[in-house]
């Protein structure tokens, strides 16, 4: 087998390694050189995540109340610059959980977007300012459910909650059929329609990856198993065998990908989870056509423009692209 380094048109890991971008040294530190939490230079650069860069600018829009914008605009009307949103690129970007801004950030989500009958996330709060049942998401439960994780409440009840209803409620047709027309499903035809959306089973699929092994329940164990099986039948980014189409730009790859998914997204997960499988190999072989001479990789879809900051340029390189081509290399070819 061959080094995964071989795969690459040159090594970017020193472009990755520069202090401009804390986030991405960090993950480069511990992810592509191997160096453990307790390394001087990773908890440098952990430090500096909260001191330079993207994430103290978006904190420095925070409001008092631990929410971004208008209060009542977390998702929807406040796409993307409301709250829910700002919790999902902060836990992109490696943001201290201790920070109590987060901690706010994060009760703010729990009391006004979590449905506290079903533990899913909506995307409005009722007349008690909590969660409204009937307007709940699955995408957004999967999201904020990754993002809370990330930020040390997997042993919260709540959180507990929101996985256990997305282990009730997911389908994986894989054929066309008539969707259920009872809560939850009845009301978003579009996420529940007559094919299961992959941005679901992807999102929740990124929730229980972050959930530590010796933390999985069989029921956890058992989807991702079914979810990782369904994406590897289609290839990672096909419909029965043809490419997928409609809203997602499958190899067109971004950061940070909000509700949206792609191919390279996809190969992140199941490597990370452990999968080698051969029916990956069509999706990793367009993922290293990707690079340029370089051995970086572009930016070429983006919600720039609507974020409260920019996070890098579209059409240019991408350290973030960069970082997660080189995990998925690294993970499979090893």
């Amino acid at each position: 087998m061959n080094n995964w380094k071989s795969y690459l048109n040159a090594d970017s890991t020193e472009w990755l390694l520069g202090e401009d971008n804390p986030s991405v040294r960090y993950f480069t530190l511990l992810d592509i050189l191997d160096k453990s939490r307790d390394n001087a230079e990773v908890k440098e650069a952990k430090e500096k995540i909260m001191k330079m860069g993207l994430v103290p600018k978006i904190l420095s829009k925070q409001e008092s109340g631990g929410y971004w914008g208008r209060s009542e605009n977390f998702y929807l009307r406040g796409k993307y610059k409301g709250t829910s949103w700002q919790l999902i690129i902060l836990a992109e970007l490696g943001a201290d959980i201790n920070d109590e801004r987060i901690k706010n950030a994060c009760e703010f989500m729990l009391k006004n977007s979590q449905d506290p009958e079903s533990g899913a996330f909506s995307y409005v709060s009722n007349k008690e300012g909590e969660g409204d049942h009937e307007r709940v998401l699955p995408c957004l439960t999967a999201n904020m459910a990754w993002s809370l994780i990330r930020f040390g409440y997997l042993d919260d009840e709540r959180v507990q909650k929101a996985i256990e209803w997305l282990i009730n409620y997911q389908r994986f047709d894989d054929e066309p059929g008539k969707a259920p027309n009872e809560w939850p499903y009845k009301r978003w035809k579009r996420c529940w329609g007559e094919r299961t959306c992959h941005a679901i089973i992807v999102k929740s699929l990124k929730a229980f990856s972050e959930i530590p092994e010796d933390k999985r329940t069989p029921e956890i164990e058992d989807y991702i198993s079914k979810a990782a099986v369904h994406m590897l039948n289609h290839r990672i980014h096909k419909r029965s065998q043809q490419p997928v189409k409609g809203q997602f730009k499958w190899l067109e790859f971004g950061f940070p990908l909000m509700w949206n998914i792609d191919a390279l997204e996809v190969l992140g997960l199941l490597t990370k989870l452990g999968y080698g499988d051969e029916r990956m190999q069509e999706a990793i072989d367009i993922m290293i056509s990707k690079q340029n001479e370089e051995g970086k990789w572009i930016l070429e879809n983006t919600f720039n423009g609507r974020f409260q900051t920019s996070i890098e340029r579209k059409g240019k390189p991408s350290k973030w692209i960069t970082l997660n081509a080189l995990r998925v290399l690294k993970r499979f070819y090893e």
